[in-house]
């Protein structure tokens, strides 16, 4: 059945508004027609965000990592806010990937590819389409790029003007991440002694090993003429953004004809995906994101069924082409094991080329002793050790992981070495949706990460040399 759906979606025309014509879910109704098409209009002369030779060098760094030469993080805020915008910002969750990218390197001994939510997470899937307080009913806030935050029956109306918001704070972070990733902000010297100043203090102590090799590595590489002078990939790095293709007017009007490859591209973004929310094989977001050549992303529930998968796999990626999509699995902890094998089966009956990658976040969200909506430390790591246990079980290769996080110094989710305790969430909790991690939360998890990704090496290493035997 799959077989003839690949042929069918490979041969399929496909224009950008198309989607237009199916079931769409999750999107605002606008009150104004000629104000969406305004802006709608406006967007369409914009110059694209991202461009299709990095879309491409994007894809090619998946493939690597589909076929286990590679691993992806990926990473960054929950939804983007128009009022914390700011560089210094950007700037501190930026380094915190680059550092756990360094720990995860030196894990895996192998390049990590670097993907941010930046640059255009504005928009949200909500659980419901109202939410009352206080006895007062109001439209669910659905991100900066749809409405306001604040409760007044003014900021929850969808304004289209927000995409221009949206476009014109995605275009200044693209700018300064792009100076970061090749002005010598991200050389691997730097990055380094980041970490080490992370595991001063008393509470890692059980890092400070790692990080004395990581050390140990740059001292020798230093030693051996390999240096930020010699090897210029030391002192640059590629990094990607990404986003949930959630609001399509907005995707469609940044959607562009690839130059040298005749081929329409999304312009909003290196990667985007499709939220467990909008799946449906039938549906709006399923019917953009086919037919544009990023990589795409797809979020896998614990109500993604094999057979549906199986379907979105061929629409998504008729041509079976590595690197092209990224499968995102988020079952909640102690779940994992109900979900994940039925799904790794059913991409090995369809022979798909994917990369696997685990969101440990959206499936341990819990109301805290306070009140506060939260997640616990324990429970991401807990599902990020049975989403590698279960791979292990299939033979099949945990390609990456996918974290909601900042650089600030929040208190949203409990737990990690420095102990944030329900009573702590109200210090800092500034999330405008969901809970992040904070920076030493985030780099922690890199280090138990890393730690699942060198215990997976030396078990293939063993295994090769028992053969070899």
């Amino acid at each position: 059945m799959t077989q003839d759906i690949r042929k069918t979606a490979a041969t399929q025309s496909w224009d950008k508004a198309g989607w237009r014509a199916y079931p769409r879910v999750q999107m605002p109704d606008y009150l104004d027609p000629a104000a969406l098409e305004a802006v709608e209009s406006q967007l369409r002369r914009y110059p694209p965000l991202v461009f299709a030779g990095e879309a491409r060098r994007l894809k090619s760094q998946l493939a690597d990592v589909a076929a286990g030469r590679g691993f992806l993080l990926q990473g960054g805020d929950c939804a983007e806010s128009f009022g914390e915008f700011s560089a210094d910002n950007l700037r501190d969750t930026f380094k915190v990937i680059l550092q756990m990218a360094v720990v995860l390197t030196w894990g895996a001994q192998m390049p990590v590819v670097k993907v941010g939510r930046m640059a255009g997470q504005f928009a949200k899937p909500r659980s419901a389409p109202t939410e009352t307080i206080g006895g007062t009913e109001l439209p669910s806030y659905r991100g900066d790029i749809i409405n306001g935050f604040d409760f007044t029956a003014e900021a929850r109306i969808p304004d289209p003007q927000r995409m221009l918001s949206a476009y014109t704070q995605a275009a200044a972070s693209l700018n300064l991440l792009r100076a970061f990733s090749t002005g010598g902000f991200a050389d691997m010297h730097r990055v380094q002694s980041w970490i080490a100043d992370f595991v001063g203090g008393p509470e890692a102590a059980k890092y400070r090993e790692i990080a004395g090799r990581i050390s140990d590595a740059m001292a020798f590489m230093q030693a051996a003429g390999v240096n930020s002078d010699t090897a210029h990939q030391l002192s640059k790095v590629d990094f990607y953004t990404s986003h949930e293709a959630l609001l399509l007017e907005y995707e469609e009007a940044l959607a562009r004809v690839d130059s040298t490859s005749g081929l329409p591209v999304a312009g909003s973004g290196h990667m985007i995906w499709i939220g467990d929310r909008t799946r449906q094989p039938d549906g709006a977001h399923v019917e953009f994101c086919r037919g544009v050549q990023n990589p795409i992303g797809l979020k896998c529930g614990p109500s993604t069924t094999a057979e549906d998968l199986k379907v979105l796999m061929a629409k998504l990626n008729p041509e079976n082409e590595a690197g092209r999509l990224t499968l995102i699995a988020r079952f909640g902890a102690g779940k994992v094991g109900d979900h994940l094998p039925r799904l790794v089966q059913a991409v090995q009956e369809e022979g798909a080329n994917v990369v696997w990658s685990c969101d440990p976040m959206h499936g341990n969200v819990i109301k805290s002793s306070t009140g506060y909506k939260t997640r616990a430390f324990d429970s991401i790591l807990r599902e990020v050790r049975e989403f590698f246990a279960i791979h292990k079980a299939e033979g099949t290769i945990p390609g990456g992981v996918h974290f909601e996080m900042t650089g600030k110094d929040v208190t949203e989710c409990t737990g990690g070495v420095r102990a944030v305790t329900d009573e702590d969430l109200s210090d800092r909790y500034h999330t405008a949706c969901d809970p992040r991690l904070n920076a030493s939360q985030s780099l922690e998890l890199a280090f138990l990460v890393a730690e699942e990704l060198r215990a997976r090496r030396e078990g293939a290493a063993a295994d090769l040399a028992a053969k070899a035997v």
